[in-house]
């Protein structure tokens, strides 16, 4: 249970809150500027562990790129390129949280543009591969898919005191969270398999559907933020 579950206020069978013994409606202390309540405490550890998560991937993204540049390895400064995702969807959650819910609304657009931007990113990619077939490295490769699982699994690590969280900042990094640690699994072993296929072409369909959950994922944010500021507008 977390800290903000175990300040809520105790209802009767009909939904509504019983009285203290004093004749007052229990009180939940809690930072200002949520959408959702949030447990001053359980806030400062969210920031905290938000801000770790972003910071620690920059410097990991960098040093590989740095390393990618040492070497002259293409596939693995794309590699390091691609965590700038995740430093700017983990950036916009630490520097929204706490606002207001139209910051939140801008947010959820801001995290919309950044799959966008990432999807025609893998587009771009899968095109220059293809003008310029590279390499099969199984070490780069290998290295690849396993710092993306181990990190994947961090995070979720470092979120799940807050799993159950009803601010939609905090609620929807978990989300990410946990359906990156899953999907990250899923698709670094099946990416790593299929470039190592003596054809090219499965690794190709592969990049087209990173692609196409990248484009899905920013029309899905998208129509609920549109949907949400209709449903306040009437």
């Amino acid at each position: 249970m977390s800290a903000f579950d175990a300040s809520e206020r105790v209802e009767d069978a009909d939904g509504r809150h019983k009285a203290d013994p004093d004749g007052e409606g229990a009180r939940i202390d809690s930072e200002p500027g949520h959408a959702a309540p949030v447990d001053p405490r359980v806030g400062r550890a969210y920031r905290l562990a938000i801000w770790g998560i972003a910071l620690g991937i920059l410097v990991f993204a960098g040093g590989v790129v740095l390393w990618a540049l040492a070497i002259g390895n293409s596939q693995l400064f794309k590699d390091g390129v691609d965590w700038v995702y995740d430093v700017a969807l983990y950036g916009i959650a630490a520097l929204v949280f706490g606002r207001d819910e139209r910051a939140e609304r801008v947010a959820a657009l801001g995290i919309g543009a950044v799959m966008a931007v990432a999807g025609l990113h893998a587009l771009y990619d899968l095109w220059d591969k293809i003008l310029r077939p590279r390499p099969i490295e199984l070490a780069t490769l290998g290295f690849s898919a396993a710092s993306a699982i181990l990190i994947a699994y961090i995070i979720i690590g470092m979120l799940w005191r807050f799993r159950a969280e009803p601010n939609p900042v905090i609620k929807a990094t978990w989300l990410s969270s946990r359906n990156d640690a899953i999907s990250t699994t899923g698709f670094a072993l099946l990416g790593l398999a299929a470039r190592l296929l003596p054809m090219r072409w499965p690794e190709y369909l592969f990049d087209l559907f990173v692609a196409f959950l990248c484009f899905q994922a920013s029309w899905a944010i998208w129509r609920a933020t549109k949907a949400e500021s209709g449903a306040r507008a009437g």
